[in-house]
């Protein structure tokens, strides 16, 4: 029997993806466990295994075709003792695979992850007695593939006027095909549906100097990446749904440098250099241990109290950013937060970050310090209910016992989601932090 080839959810948010190359073609024969494709999705490039062996029937998904929906048939594979072009002449046409519909989706910054698949299934009526036009699966909708509607789109032709022939009256290429070497109906000659909505005609159109480039100004138009769309969504989801605010603290570091000096001297032998953001994160993870009540995430009609710092570390990319997650980090060492930040930060930007690596997290950091950022406030990260953003540390004048002095200083601000943390919660939490941060040998006991 015939093996379907399903887009994948590759992360439990990922709804769509970029099928970026095909590693087998048509007519080759793999083995289960083999690579025959590579997706691309908002955080990483990932390979897709076969889970079966058999022969490559036929390919549904070209290359480079973006926005592809989680369970959308990709390929078809013959199996052992099939003829190779029987299936590919009996297989489906490229659509959803047959999951139950969600529930209608109302994004908000939960903790609830998106469900693996947002592709709702098509139904399929019973066939007409006649060529007419295909069933629609919900009274509006054409009943066709995804290849007979991009064919038809681009030839301009208007695909409801087309007689269907695959399964169930469905619309599939060689109709669409046949229809356009005939001369079928132009795509502007077919009427709107009648429950569709009346556009006003008096609407004004958009110009392009309201919503586009203006024509006296050189520029270049470059389409969004999965990456920034989702950076896009998720941050405007969080300033506009997440009620902020800001506490800020400002932190001596001279202690910290003294003893990252003297341990990293101690460390030279193992190849490990300990950063100033390594303790950043042991602090802020101890932080979150000595005052649980910050390490929390609000989720509708309840709280979620993680027993455990999950730290997430945003790390700058090409295209935009990521947040892997050192886990468990209130029970690792510096030497050991240093090894798994060096060894995320390189396949972040190699792009070869798995779901393991990004997923979850209970709280996050983000340090523009080594860009000279003196201070700066995130946007949450949600459904996370806190961010910390650090800035460079630097020379400034402080009082000391009375006497002017100078010393090392770094301002750190945290954003809360006031939903979840109360701003006494917030200072506890900063306090427990500058403690940290000021006198580094007690993040070692």
């Amino acid at each position: 029997m015939a093996v379907e080839i399903f887009m994948p959810a590759l992360s439990p948010t990922m709804e769509a993806g970029t099928l970026a190359k095909w590693l087998v073609k048509e007519g080759d024969s793999v083995e289960s466990g083999d690579v025959i494709a590579e997706i691309e999705t908002d955080k990483a490039t990932m390979e897709v295994e076969a889970i079966d062996e058999g022969t490559i029937a036929k390919i549904f998904i070209a290359e480079g075709t973006e926005d592809v929906k989680v369970g959308e048939i990709i390929a078809v594979l013959a199996e052992d003792g099939e003829d190779v072009a029987d299936v590919a002449a009996g297989a489906p046409a490229a659509s959803a695979a047959p999951v139950p519909a969600p529930a209608p989706k109302t994004e908000t910054a939960t903790s609830t992850p998106a469900p693996a698949t947002q592709a709702a299934p098509q139904s399929v009526p019973v066939a007409p007695a006649t060529p007419t036009a295909a069933p629609s699966g919900d009274g509006n909708r054409v009943k066709a593939s995804p290849l007979a509607k991009r064919i038809a789109l681009n030839e301009g032709l208007d695909i409801a006027a087309v007689a269907g022939s695959g399964p169930n009256g469905r619309i599939v290429k060689r109709d669409v095909e046949a229809a356009i070497a005939s001369g079928g109906v132009a795509a502007s000659a077919s009427p709107a549906p009648a429950s569709a909505p009346t556009q006003a005609a008096s609407a004004p159109a958009p110009t392009a100097s309201e919503y586009g480039p203006h024509d006296d100004i050189p520029y270049r138009e470059e389409k969004l990446s999965g990456m920034r769309k989702t950076i896009a969504r998720r941050l405007t989801e969080s300033k506009t749904t997440v009620p902020h605010f800001y506490l800020t603290i400002e932190c001596e570091l001279d202690n910290l440098l003294k003893q990252r000096k003297e341990l990293n001297a101690k460390l030279a032998d193992s190849g490990v250099k300990l950063s100033v953001n390594d303790f950043i994160i042991r602090a802020s993870a101890l932080a979150l241990k000595k005052v649980p009540a910050a390490n929390v995430q609000y989720a509708g009609d309840k709280m979620y109290w993680y027993e455990r710092a999950d730290i997430s570390v945003a790390v700058a990319v090409e295209g935009g950013l990521v947040t892997p997650v050192v886990r468990g980090a209130d029970a690792k060492g510096l030497a050991q937060i240093s090894s798994d930040v060096k060894e995320l930060a390189g396949k972040a930007k190699d792009g070869k970050l798995m779901p393991e690596d990004y997923a979850g997290g209970t709280f996050s950091i983000s340090n523009l310090g080594m860009f000279g950022i003196k201070e700066f406030s995130a946007v949450i990260n949600p459904p996370q209910g806190a961010i910390l953003a650090v800035g460079a540390g630097e020379q400034r004048a402080v009082v000391k016992d009375g006497a002017l002095a100078v010393a090392t200083v770094m301002s750190c601000t945290l954003s809360c989601d006031h939903r979840a943390i109360d701003g006494a919660v917030g200072a506890e939490f900063l306090a427990a932090f500058k403690g940290y941060i000021e006198d580094p040998l007690t993040m070692l006991l």
